[in-house]
């Protein structure tokens, strides 16, 4: 049975790099090939400075819903540390232009724990983030990356790594802060101002719903089995090419293994995680999950597993507990 398209997501790198008609060209042929769904979701990330007030209106006439644009910081000493090359200020106005020309959703990505980053910088950021007025916000904690210039000056020691404690404030900041402006967590490190500006795409990932990548390094998951292309650009183009398939790997996850990914994933989101889907001892566990603090004892009472702030940043450990054996 053929299933309509219900989310597009143009991302990992900038794909407004690439002209509007060109995104609308390969939303065109996803529909010609598969169908979009009524009111699909079609996002496409973007950096700041890669669209204009013109490109913009291009990309929601060409169909598209839905932008999200990496801020990461207000700051520009923390910007130039992450390499990141646009003026402060310009991520509210590209958020303005989205508005104005449609978007029916605008998201801003933040990035805390960036070497030499003061806890007055990072509520400058969230500040401007929600001055900014878009309907969702999310807010990553620096993953330092092999291979990268940034990894490079660490392991140089130009500059410290990001410590622990100082990341768990940040957060503790952020939700605090987004959430007396009027945004509510949905997943640890997303919040929006309703269900209907939650990121429908991503809410694929964490439920466990099936999604097809397209391009270098994509990675996909249908009916159970997950695989991921060559990530070379040349290489991929080359078997596309040539007519064979893109694909690199792929693997078929066991029970135990899924059984910890699902849970893993649901605890990460505010409606929580069913306890019934828990094994035993998982079950038994729970009690002591909000015992310790870590989830929250109204919604236990109801049959979920739904974790408080403390536990949130302490998401992986508490799944483990309950999906011992």
């Amino acid at each position: 049975m053929d299933l309509p398209v219900s989310t597009v997501f143009f991302g990992g790198g900038t794909p407004t790099l690439l002209p509007p008609s060109a995104l609308g060209a390969i939303l065109r042929a996803i529909d010609a090939e598969f169908g979009l769904a009524p009111g699909a979701e079609v996002t496409t990330e973007a950096n700041p400075e890669s669209v204009d007030q013109a490109s913009l209106s291009e990309l929601r006439s060409q169909g598209l819903t839905r932008v999200s644009f990496g801020m990461q910081s207000a700051v520009p000493a923390v910007l130039a540390v992450l390499d990141r090359v646009h003026r402060p200020g310009r991520p509210a106005q590209c958020a303005a232009w989205a508005r104005q020309a449609g978007f029916e959703h605008v998201s801003l990505d933040l990035i805390y724990g960036t070497p030499g980053e003061s806890d007055a910088d990072w509520r400058r950021s969230l500040d401007a983030a929600v001055a900014a007025a878009p309907d969702h916000v999310s807010a990553y904690a620096l993953t330092v990356e092999t291979g990268t210039r940034l990894a490079a000056r660490v392991r140089r020691g130009e500059l410290d790594p990001p410590d622990d404690d100082v990341l768990a404030d940040r957060y503790a900041a952020a939700d605090e802060i987004l959430g007396a402006a009027g945004y509510g967590w949905y997943e640890i490190s997303n919040w929006a101002v309703s269900p209907s500006s939650r990121c429908a795409h991503n809410m694929l990932y964490w439920t466990g719903g099936d999604w097809w990548g397209i391009g270098p390094g994509a990675h996909s998951h249908v009916g159970g089995t997950r695989w991921w292309n060559v990530r070379h650009p040349a290489a991929y183009a080359a078997r596309i090419a040539a007519g064979t398939s893109p694909g690199q790997a792929r693997e078929v996850r066991s029970e135990s293994e899924r059984q910890l990914e699902r849970v893993m994933l649901l605890t990460r989101l505010a409606d929580g995680c069913p306890t019934a889907v828990l094994g035993p001892a998982g079950q038994a566990n729970a009690a002591q999950v909000v015992a310790d603090g870590l989830a929250d004892s109204a919604a236990l009472s109801h049959g979920r597993i739904v974790l408080t702030r403390r536990g949130r940043l302490l998401a992986d450990a508490v799944a483990q507990k309950l999906t011992e054996p």
